[in-house]
């Protein structure tokens, strides 16, 4: 059976679930690629929003396991996704704030997650997640355009497809 017979076959709530969970594989690895590959410094807040997308990209597979045929498991789905997505959203609205203000303005963005999380329990597993000691304030531009803007259009796409495929699903009934 081909690929693309298969995805024609699956429910349309779960193919939003994985373009969801396969956008933001690729987010979590560009975070990791700008980091470790082409030298980036991330701040507190940059780290913020990597966990953010790397928990809604772990909750949208996660919800893949759920009977996306059931309104609640589709609802559960959505939310499940969305609060990560959200959190990550206003960290970069806060992170854009922050990089507008005069450098003699902006507050610190505390101390790095590194140096607040040695000795937790399993440290050394997630430690490169975390890893980072960036000023907040600092502006590291792609395309011209600063990394918290990149960031906020991410999780606001990944919003509206989730939350348009779950409208268009309950409209439309694609399944």
């Amino acid at each position: 059976m081909s690929l693309a017979i298969k995805w024609r076959g699956l429910a349309w709530y779960r193919k939003v679930l994985m373009v969801v969970f396969a956008i933001g594989l690729m987010g979590s690895l560009s975070s990791l690629l700008a980091q470790y590959v082409m030298g980036l410094n991330p701040c507190v807040m940059c780290i913020q929003q990597r966990v953010a997308m790397m928990v809604m990209t772990l909750m949208a597979g996660i919800s893949l396991l759920l009977p996306v045929a059931k309104s609640w498991a589709r609802g559960l789905a959505v939310m499940l996704a969305s609060i990560p997505a959200v959190f990550g959203g206003y960290i970069a609205a806060k992170q854009l704030y922050i990089q507008s203000l005069p450098i003699t303005e902006q507050p610190s963005c505390g101390a790095p997650w590194t140096f607040r999380l040695r000795g937790a329990p399993l440290f050394d597993l997630y430690e490169p997640i975390i890893r980072g000691t960036g000023v907040c304030g600092e502006v590291y531009k792609i395309l011209g355009v600063a990394l918290p803007m990149w960031s906020l259009l991410f999780f606001a796409l990944m919003l509206m497809v989730l939350w348009g495929g779950l409208l268009l699903n309950k409209r439309f009934s694609f399944s």
